[in-house]
């Protein structure tokens, strides 16, 4: 969960860093959008059930590092920041973090005929 608080934080500042350093509109737009989604995703996959969102900040990584040269940045700052930025947020996103429990099976306990739930349900009966 570490690495998912500190992904939190880096959108967090990808928000803050145009006001920071008074970038153009181009990239604070480009900051300003991209930053939630990664807080967002970071922080939605802070507990197990929805470890795996995670991932979906990989790609949003990946546009961080282009981004520079695809909207053609001017800003030394800017552009290090991303890339930095970027590489980080990749790095973190892989970062499985510990699943202590397993929850219901996924889609596959639809047609499995002794689903992992009704095991644990069976052995733990509430009481």
């Amino acid at each position: 969960m570490w690495a998912q608080v500190i992904n939190a934080l880096l959108g967090i500042w990808l928000m803050a860093f145009p006001a920071i350093f008074e970038t153009d509109k181009v990239i604070a737009n480009n900051e300003q959008i991209v930053g939630p989604i990664i807080a967002s995703f970071a922080i939605i996959s802070w507990w197990e059930a929805t470890r795996a969102v995670r991932l979906y900040n990989i790609p949003l990584g990946f546009w961080l590092i282009l981004a520079p040269w695809v909207l053609g940045y001017d800003n030394n700052t800017a552009l290090v920041n991303e890339t930095v930025v970027g590489v980080l947020v990749i790095g973190l996103s892989l970062v499985k973090g510990k699943i202590e429990e397993r929850f219901g099976g996924g889609w596959s306990a639809i047609w499995s005929k002794n689903p992992t739930h009704v095991q644990e349900a069976r052995n733990n009966p509430i009481k």
